[in-house]
């Protein structure tokens, strides 16, 4: 399947996924299919620096809350429509991260590791110092009164937003997977020293997957504050973003772009289930024991599983 019948088929996906508002009453399962889609974004987008690449990025948190923060900002100073929110937040969440590129990704291994988690604590003590976005105490953020294209909620018009934003996430990133800077990418995870030998101008690349990961991170961040109405540094830096964004690809797979969309729906219904069955205080115990599961009893995720069952099959 080209690039173009795929990105064909997942926006048609993504608009009978949206058609479903029209069908279904019950709120909750909005609400949860949003947040299940969030970490769709998430995972997929930090597969593409830490899959594809081989570069783990303890930040997600800080790229989620760049988006989230800065639709804040745009509300608090224009009252600026969604769609802007979303574009204005992924670009200067995709700036930032090439601003992390630049600086950290001449580093290797667990040092990178280490400098995406020290921005993360930089920029939560700058917004929580930050009295325009409502600093430690957080900021309203109130939904429109009218609901655009004739929806009964306004969390409808959220999903709608998150479905076309996976849809567009997932297909960013298979289109790097096929493209010739996905086979830089993974000749700089499999052997970076022996990449640049090759030619391959592997900072460049890095920081093009960082750029691109990270404004993927912040545009999951962008509806964010309309989702709750209220935004405060401790919700916007939560540690489940950092450990799920983490824990999503390696539990689905790594290496290609369907890993990380299963791990996001599996553990994501899952975390939503205990939520409402028993309580959402287990969610991270949750990941970390299926987490521990998975490194140990497959690696390579669950797309490593079914690889080994085709070959085994052609055999």
């Amino acid at each position: 399947m080209t690039n173009r019948v795929f990105a064909a088929v997942a926006f048609a996906v993504a608009i009978a996924f949206a058609a479903v508002t029209q069908l279904i009453s019950n709120e909750y399962y909005f609400t949860a299919a949003y947040t299940v889609l969030q970490f769709v974004i998430l995972a997929t987008a930090w597969n593409i620096l830490g899959g594809y690449t081989g570069y783990v990025n303890f930040g997600s948190a800080a790229f989620f809350a760049i988006g989230a923060y800065s639709s804040v900002v745009l509300y608090n100073a224009f009252k600026a429509p969604l769609p802007v929110m979303i574009v204005a937040g992924t670009l200067i969440a995709g700036l930032a991260g090439l601003g992390l590129g630049y600086l950290t990704l001449r580093l290797r291994g667990v040092f990178f590791a280490i400098a995406s988690l020290a921005l993360a604590v930089v920029l939560y003590t700058f917004v929580v110092n930050w009295d325009y976005v409502g600093g430690a105490r957080g900021a309203y953020v109130l939904q429109p009164s009218e609901v655009p294209f004739g929806l009964p909620r306004y969390v409808h018009l959220l999903y709608i937003a998150m479905v076309l934003m996976s849809a567009l996430a997932l297909i960013v990133a298979r289109t790097i997977e096929t493209s010739t800077l996905g086979r830089g990418l993974a000749a700089i995870r499999d052997d970076e020293l022996a990449a640049e030998c090759s030619g391959v101008p592997t900072l460049r690349l890095k920081i093009v997957s960082a750029s691109v990961s990270c404004a993927l991170m912040g545009m999951a961040g962008t509806t964010f504050p309309y989702f709750l109405s209220y935004v405060e540094p401790s919700s916007a830096f939560n540690l489940s973003y950092a450990v799920n964004s983490i824990a999503m690809p390696l539990i689905g797979g790594m290496m290609s772009w369907v890993g990380p969309l299963i791990g996001a729906v599996l553990l994501g219904s899952v975390q939503q289930l205990v939520q409402v069955t028993i309580s959402s205080a287990w969610n991270l115990l949750i990941v970390g024991v299926l987490l521990v599961a998975f490194v140990t009893l497959a690696p390579n995720g669950i797309m490593g599983w079914i690889d080994l069952w085709r070959r085994r099959g052609r055999g």
